[in-house]
């Protein structure tokens, strides 16, 4: 049996190794509160977030994707509200919140991204 360790792995032009084809870690994620004081709680390649409205937040990136064909999940903190990603940009992305009434609430956002960076 052998072992591999390694404090960081990358490909010879810095990106997020493959195998196969597929990447192995996300692109992107973020874990925000989205209540009170809108921040990020920590983050990678996350550069910042807006706060569109109730329930509305934009995540922008700090390298921007390859194209807008990425997947972004997102879940909140809330077990009793639902949320959604979407309007899908190289540069950025939203996720929405909505409660069990289809009404917009802030709640705490935690969302990973998958897909290839510039």
């Amino acid at each position: 049996m052998s072992t591999v360790k390694a404090n960081d792995l990358q490909t010879t032009t810095g990106g997020i190794p493959t195998v196969k084809s597929q990447q192995l870690i996300p692109t992107a994620w973020v874990n925000l509160n989205g209540e009170g004081t809108v921040a990020i709680r920590d983050s990678e390649n996350v550069s910042s977030i807006t706060d569109i409205s109730t329930g509305t937040y934009e995540v922008n990136f700090t390298t921007t994707m390859a194209n807008a064909n990425y997947a972004a999940v997102s879940t909140t903190s809330t077990s009793r509200y639902n949320s959604s990603s979407g309007n899908f940009a190289t540069t950025k992305f939203k996720t929405a919140i909505r409660n069990d009434a289809a009404t917009y609430v802030d709640s705490g956002v935690t969302a990973i991204v998958m897909g290839g960076q510039s």
